[in-house]
């Protein structure tokens, strides 16, 4: 898979010093570079790139102002380069996929083009399983019927998050739903505990809940919910309750309302 990429820059050395980064990437495909705002938009709507490297302070239109700017197409992924940093909780507003500082680390270049890589291919297995359901309604209908109910019964693990921003403490954390070892919620936020660190995240447990793959992701009580990759042991206590014993070593108790639940993933 080709990655077409277009680098938006008011500075010439530093779409010269991306180009030679990039050059490691044998699938980055620069298709375009551009010196301004204006001049991206024209150059995103006529080469519809995946991707595109955006600067954000440039003369005329910024880095925000270009892509308000393709709300009546399809975007492509973006990733914001800057010298600036205070500009990070809005790009993650703008749903970027990554924002890097200039200079450009190769490293977090790399794990930037690898969640593209990642972006682009669920993409394609949406856009195909699309194409599959029209050639099935088209010359086999009744086999398509079949198709679409098994569809609706099966959780479609590709719509649930694999990466949750967190905006914590003045900083935005970009966190591997798979690291996630258990979730508390305290009225509207939600403590997200991993194996090192214990973040805040302003939400409800029911909006979240619809974020994570229930095949790993199990409310195990009212306010606590548990990633059950992440269980190594099940000790029983009083009264037909019982405690999951996690990766880290921390316990969680699993009231009797929820058991049922947990025993159908736990054995």
């Amino acid at each position: 898979m080709t990655i077409r990429t277009i680098l938006v820059d008011d500075e010439s050395l530093a779409i010269q010093g991306l180009k030679l980064r990039l050059e490691a990437h044998e699938d980055v495909e620069i298709v375009e570079t551009c010196s301004n705002g204006r001049e991206a938009i024209r150059a995103i709507k006529t080469h519809k790139p995946d991707l595109v490297f955006l600067d954000i302070q440039m003369p005329g239109f910024d880095g925000f102002s270009v892509v308000q700017g393709l709300m009546e197409v399809e975007p492509p992924l973006f990733i914001f380069c800057t010298a600036y940093s205070d500009h990070a909780i809005r790009a993650f507003e703008a749903q970027a996929v990554d924002y890097l500082m200039k200079p450009v680390e190769e490293g977090r270049l790399a794990d930037a083009l690898d969640r593209v890589r990642q972006r682009l291919s669920e993409k394609k297995q949406v856009q195909e399983a699309e194409k599959l359901r029209e050639v099935l309604a088209e010359v086999a209908p009744d086999a398509m019927s079949d198709f679409a109910a098994a569809d609706e019964e099966a959780p479609a693990a590709n719509r649930f998050e694999k990466l949750i921003n967190i905006k914590d403490r003045g900083q935005i954390f970009r966190v591997d739903v798979d690291s996630i070892e258990r979730i508390d919620a305290a009225g509207d936020y939600m403590c997200i505990y991993t194996a090192d660190n214990s973040l805040i995240l302003r939400e409800t447990m029911k909006d979240l809940e619809k974020r994570l793959d229930p095949r790993n992701f199990q409310r195990v009580h009212r306010s606590t919910i548990v990633n059950l990759s992440q269980v190594r042991q099940v000790k029983p206590h009083t009264n037909g309750e019982c405690f999951l014993v996690l990766e880290s070593g921390a316990q969680v108790k699993v009231s009797r309302s929820y058991r049922d639940v947990v025993a159908r993933f736990v054995h």
